[in-house]
């Protein structure tokens, strides 16, 4: 496995993968200031094996990605695949609710396991799972901190919020 990271507006991203796909894309949380110089040398070093997805990253922070085209190779049992499968589904600036992803899995009586499942995610923002939100709207959980989900949820939405001054 190849693994890079880049510096990205919600911090420092880090990306495995090799040629069978992207494995984990993760937002590294705890950066401390003396660890910051080796990360920014990494950062030069990315693997053709994931150029594509440092790039789409980028175009995505940029504002000028909606979509992913990579292919993807995450590990986890058939269950967490299925819920992440269903995860890209999900269209850029929509949300839905765990109850909505228990229904499209059929059975919702599942929706603690499919809150789990997306709770463990290793694809952060091109395995959307930051557009999963709570039956009355909530931003409830997130593995990247709920600032972060409000972030790409603000990034994402069709109505920006102007300042006044």
């Amino acid at each position: 496995m190849e693994t890079c990271i880049i510096n990205s507006p919600l911090g420092f991203t880090k990306i495995v993968g090799d040629e069978d796909g992207i494995a984990a894309v993760t937002v590294l949380n705890d950066i401390k200031c003396s660890e910051e110089k080796s990360i920014e040398k990494i950062t030069d070093i990315i693997p053709v094996e994931l150029e594509d997805c440092v790039i789409q990253l980028n175009e995505y922070f940029e504002g000028n990605r909606t979509k992913f085209d990579l292919k993807l190779n995450p590990q986890g049992t058939d269950f967490q695949k299925k819920l992440w499968k269903e995860l890209e589904k999900i269209p850029y600036g929509k949300t839905v609710s765990y109850l909505d992803l228990s229904k499209q899995l059929g059975n919702i009586k599942a929706i603690r396991a499919v809150a789990s499942a997306n709770g463990k995610n290793p694809i952060w923002i091109i395995v959307p799972c930051h557009r999963v939100i709570g039956n009355d709207a909530s931003l409830t959980g997130y593995a990247g901190g709920l600032h972060r989900k409000k972030w790409l949820l603000d990034h994402e939405s069709p109505y920006k919020q102007q300042t006044l001054f």
